[in-house]
C-alpha cells in the first residue's frame, strides 16, 4: 500500500480508518481495493471489515487490515462495540464510513473529537429500489438525516447522487462529489486508439449484476429475444447471483433461448469482458457503476438506462428506455458493430490516483485541531 506523507510537512500520515461493513467482493469492495492500492496522500489507511474475501484481499496488497463482528450479519449492538475497540486501538484522526449500515455505527460509535466523514455509494432517486416500502425508506430518510449531524465532511459519487441526497436527507454538510476513479490502459487514449473489434458470431452481451429486481435483467432477456430473431448466433451471459435466478432461467426456456443465454453464477469479471463486445446494465438505478468503467476503459459497447449517474458517464447513443425490448435490441447491435460509437471516458474522469488525491483534499479541509488524535484521547480521558 503507497502512503506519502504530506508535501513538505516531513511529519509521518496520520491515520484514516475507513469502516466497509461487507466481507465480499462487489461495487464498495472495490473503491476501497482501489485507494488501498494507490494510497491516500498524506495518510495512513486502515479498514475495518467483516473476515472475508475482502480483507483477504486487502492483505495481498499489504494493507492494514482489522476485522471483527462488523456489519448487518453482526447487528448494530456488535458492530458499535467492534468500532469503538478499533478506535481505542488505532487512535484514527478521522474515521470514514461507506454504507449505510457503517455510517449509522459509525455515528453511534464514533468519539465526538473524531472528525467523521461518510462516502455515500448506493442511495436511488425512488426510495423502494433499496428499502422496498416507502414506510421503510421514511424511517431510514429519517436514521439519515440524524447520522449527517455528526459528519464533518460528506462525498457522493456522482452528481445524481449529491442531489438525491440533498432532496431526501438535507444534509447541513456541503456534499463534494468524486467519481470512482478508473486508469485507462495505456493503449487507450479519449476518442484515440482505441480497441476495435468487430463483433464474433453475431456479439456477446454481457450482463455482470446481482440477480435482483432492480437491475431489470428480465427486460434484459426479452430485448436479447428480438436481437436473436435478427442475429441467430448472438450469445447472453448474465454473470452473478440472487433471487431472480430461477425466474430468470424459465423465461430463458420460455423464450426458447436455451442454446443462447448462460447463467455462470459468480464470474471474475476480467476474463469475461475479455470475451464480450457489449455490456448492458439497464437497471433502475446506479450511482457511479464500476461494471460500465471497466466496459469503457476495455473499449467494449456499452447500453445501459438513462439514470442516476449513467449519463454523466455515458453518451446519448449509449442510453435506452429498458421497457422498449426492440430499442434496447437496436442500441446492443449498434454499440456490437460500430467500434466508433462505443463510449470513451469524459473528459477530466479521475484516474485512481486524482481519485485519491481528491480524497486527501476532503481530508485536509477538516480542522487540524478536530482531526487530532492528542485530541480525542484527551476527550476520552476527560469523559466527554
Amino acid at each position: 500500500m503507497a502512503l506519502t506523507d504530506a508535501p513538505g510537512s516531513g511529519a509521518p500520515p496520520r491515520t484514516a480508518l475507513w469502516v466497509v461493513p461487507v466481507a465480499d467482493l462487489g461495487g464498495v469492495a472495490r473503491h476501497v481495493l482501489d485507494v488501498a492500492g494507490a494510497g491516500i496522500p498524506g495518510w495512513r489507511l486502515v479498514v475495518l471489515c467483516p473476515a472475508g474475501p475482502l480483507a483477504d484481499r486487502l492483505r495481498t496488497l499489504g494493507a492494514d487490515v482489522r476485522t471483527g463482528p462488523i456489519g448487518p450479519a453482526a447487528g448494530t449492538r456488535a458492530s458499535v462495540v467492534t468500532l469503538r475497540h478499533t478506535v481505542r486501538a488505532v487512535r484514527p484522526a478521522l474515521v470514514h464510513s461507506h454504507l449505510s449500515h457503517a455510517d449509522i455505527v459509525a455515528a453511534l460509535a464514533t468519539p465526538r473529537g473524531n472528525p467523521i466523514v461518510t462516502t455515500e455509494h448506493g442511495i436511488a432517486a425512488d426510495d423502494r429500489v433499496y428499502h422496498g416500502s416507502t414506510q421503510r425508506a421514511r424511517l431510514m430518510a429519517d436514521v439519515h438525516r440524524m447520522r449527517l449531524r455528526r459528519a464533518a465532511a460528506i462525498v457522493a459519487v456522482s452528481e445524481a447522487t449529491r442531489t438525491a441526497m440533498l432532496d431526501k436527507w438535507h444534509p447541513r454538510t456541503p456534499i463534494t462529489v468524486i467519481h470512482n476513479g478508473i486508469d485507462r490502459p495505456a493503449d487507450l487514449e479519449p476518442r484515440t486508439a482505441r480497441r476495435h473489434r468487430a463483433p464474433r458470431d453475431g456479439g456477446h452481451v454481457v450482463a455482470l449484476a446481482r440477480l435482483a429486481p432492480e437491475k431489470r435483467l428480465p427486460e434484459l432477456v426479452d430485448a436479447f429475444a428480438v436481437l436473436r430473431r435478427r442475429r441467430p448466433r448472438a450469445r447472453l451471459t448474465l454473470a452473478g447471483i440472487g433471487p431472480l435466478d430461477g425466474a430468470l432461467r424459465a423465461q430463458v426456456r420460455r423464450l426458447g433461448l436455451d442454446d443462447a443465454v448462460e447463467l455462470p453464477g459468480h464470474v471474475e469479471a476480467g476474463p469475461l469482458l475479455a470475451r464480450a463486445d457489449v455490456v448492458a446494465q439497464l437497471s433502475v438505478w446506479e450511482n457511479c457503476s464500476y461494471t460500465l468503467l471497466d466496459a469503457i476503459v476495455a473499449g467494449l459497447g456499452v447500453v445501459a438506462s438513462p439514470v442516476g449517474g449513467n449519463p454523466e458517464l455515458l453518451p446519448a447513443r449509449c442510453l435506452v428506455d429498458p421497457a422498449d425490448p426492440a430499442a434496447v435490441a437496436d442500441r446492443l447491435a449498434a454499440q456490437a458493430d460500430d467500434p466508433t460509437a462505443r463510449p470513451w471516458l469524459p473528459d477530466g474522469w479521475p484516474s485512481v490516483a486524482d481519485m485519491c488525491a481528491r480524497i486527501a483534499d476532503v481530508y485536509a479541509a477538516l480542522s487540524p485541531v478536530a482531526a487530532s488524535p492528542g485530541r480525542v484521547q484527551a476527550r476520552e480521558r476527560a469523559g466527554s
